[in-house]
């Protein structure tokens, strides 16, 4: 494997606490570096469609499965690394609300003053999946003062840390970092979106063995605890 061969990675942003500290265990093992840039699945859908180039892309399971059936990425080479929930946080120390129902939910929603949660105009799935749930529960014109959209999942929690918004929402991964709020749980079954996540080598990458290499890491059976430490259910080893 060559060492000094420097493997681009394009990876979906919620994946980012488990994919760093799985990458530092490729680095220690192999000697390279992957040069990953982390952003929204709908940013490097557009990045790709213009025609950056990557080694590894690492998007969800609906827009990997896209990228094999357009031959864009080398047959067989994708692998599942886990999935996540959007779900519910509150500053630290505050009372969590109950949200063990659709009707909790939307009452919780009602009565906050502030919402923070992820910019569907971002291009993230958790943005794009919370504006049709508040506008399919009818509550679109409700929340149009409170909510206060953020550029990321980390922002969303950081805002919620600072006590400038009562309630945040966006993926669990993307907030249990943060310091300074308490999850309250996932969005309640029917509500529930389950983000489940993928990564596959691109069809020209130059090195593919490196890359494939790097995937079998972030799949490791031995280190699925990292995975559910970033807040995944990783799948079962087939």
């Amino acid at each position: 494997m060559a060492h000094d061969m420097q493997l681009k990675v394009m990876s979906a942003r919620a994946v980012h606490v488990a994919v760093n500290a799985l990458a530092a265990d490729f680095t220690r093992a192999t000697g390279c570096r992957p040069d990953i840039t982390y952003a929204p699945v709908g940013v490097l859908q557009d990045r790709l469609k213009a025609g950056e180039t990557a080694d590894v892309v690492i998007l969800t399971v609906q827009a990997i499965e896209v990228r094999e059936k357009s031959g864009d990425l080398r047959p067989g080479s994708s692998k599942q690394l886990g999935r996540t929930s959007i779900g519910v946080a509150v500053r630290a120390g505050v009372a969590k609300p109950d949200i063990t129902s659709p009707e909790a939910f939307k009452q919780m929603l009602l009565a906050a003053r502030t919402v923070a949660l992820s910019d569907p105009a971002v291009g993230g799935s958790a943005g794009i999946y919370l504006r049709g749930l508040i506008e399919g529960m009818g509550l679109a014109e409700a929340m149009r003062d409170r909510s206060r959209p953020q550029p990321s999942g980390a922002a969303v929690a950081e805002c919620v840390a600072r006590g400038e918004a009562e309630i945040g929402m966006t993926f669990i991964s993307e907030m249990l970092p943060v310091a300074g709020i308490g999850i309250v749980g996932p969005l309640p079954a029917p509500l529930g979106n389950d983000t489940s996540y993928a990564a596959g080598v691109v069809a020209n990458c130059t090195d593919p063995a490196t890359a494939l290499a790097f995937i079998e890491k972030l799949t490791d059976p031995a280190r699925r605890d990292i995975w559910s430490a970033a807040g995944f259910e990783v799948p079962d080893p087939a």
